[in-house]
């Protein structure tokens, strides 16, 4: 079923480019995401659409309002094969879009900043007949020499109640909220902060896709956690969400080799298990795992044969709240 949803999201993509390819896209837009990386090399990732830029939730809007700002989120025009050229400090790589207009680069500039390097991606050639210039600037986080350690956190049922066990209360939120309406779990954003301690970095992975982006980040500011790479996955993408989690924290421990990590997440899906191979994988890198109680039948046994098949002395915490893992952090020096 996947397989043929992307086919025909495929086809139908086809067809739309056949129709406009013939003039300027109306709204050319390059979304560059949050980046991260430091003396190892830097990633930097984005999209590039022809849709005009999605509104700020403000307050007391309608649900009417919400859910057209959420459903532009999905209905999007992206352009393939776009010449592009990005700048990360005194480096610069060109690059093209793929066929669902995503990018990802890797540059290795020589001293980057921190905490955070400015950087620019710009079209690099000519694209359909477009003639002015169009650049748009770009962050990336780099963890400086202060840094005890980092964290890696889920988003959904770790951080905001999503209800991904329940579909249709997932849609719900999904769809009627904004960055200004949903809720975190209490004491998260307050635990996050103390756990960054100003200088320790913050990744943000999660299986929900790249277009929840932009509500994501201005979900964190709004509710004041750290800022920190949000690094998601392909709404229609081929591979599993589990597999493309781990590769992404993959990437994160590449990148930041000096550091050891804290891995935060819930027990909806697959964090424990995903975590459990990473703590198997990196002996050492991994000075923590908290696990989020939110399972809808907490006695399924699938945390637990996670727990019974641990023999790693990396503390495995599921936690009630946020405050259980407050104490627990604290008991251990984290905080």
């Amino acid at each position: 079923m996947r397989r043929l949803v992307v086919d025909l999201e495929h086809a139908w993509d086809s067809a739309r480019l056949r129709r406009t390819a013939s003039g300027p896209p109306a709204d050319f837009r390059i979304e560059p995401y949050l980046g991260h990386g430091g003396s190892e090399g830097v990633v930097v990732r984005g999209r590039v659409l022809d849709d005009p830029p999605i509104s700020d939730a403000v307050a007391g809007e309608g649900v009417g309002a919400a859910v057209r700002r959420s459903l532009r989120q999905f209905v999007t025009d992206e352009l393939p094969g776009v010449p592009l050229r990005v700048t990360v400090g005194d480096v610069s790589a060109d690059t093209l879009t793929d066929r669902e207009g995503y990018f990802r680069v890797r540059l290795h500039p020589a001293h980057p900043e921190h905490p955070w390097q400015d950087g620019l991606v710009e079209l690099a050639g000519d694209y359909r007949g477009l003639t002015e210039p169009h650049a748009t600037a770009l962050r990336v986080r780099v963890p400086g020499p202060d840094a005890a350690y980092g964290v890696i956190s889920d988003v959904d049922d770790t951080i905001i109640e999503t209800g991904v066990q329940r579909v249709g209360l997932m849609l719900r939120q999904t769809f009627t909220g904004s960055a200004l309406t949903r809720t975190p779990f209490p004491g998260a954003a307050e635990l996050y902060r103390d756990l960054e301690a100003g200088a320790n970095p913050f990744f943000y992975i999660s299986s929900s896709p790249w277009n929840l982006h932009a509500f994501l980040l201005a979900f964190l500011r709004h509710r004041d956690f750290p800022l920190g790479p949000l690094l998601l996955r392909d709404l229609l993408g081929t591979r599993a969400g589990r597999d493309r989690k781990h590769e992404r924290i993959e990437e994160v421990l590449a990148l930041h080799p000096q550091l050891a990590f804290v891995l935060i997440g819930d027990s909806g899906e697959h964090d424990p298990e995903i975590y459990a191979d990473i703590v198997r994988a990196h002996p050492g890198r991994i000075r923590a795992v908290y696990i989020r109680e939110v399972r809808l039948d907490p006695g399924d046994g699938r945390v637990e044969r996670v727990i019974d098949g641990w023999d790693h002395d990396v503390p495995f915490v599921v936690a009630a709240d946020s405050d259980a893992v407050r104490r627990h952090a604290a008991s251990i020096g984290l905080l």
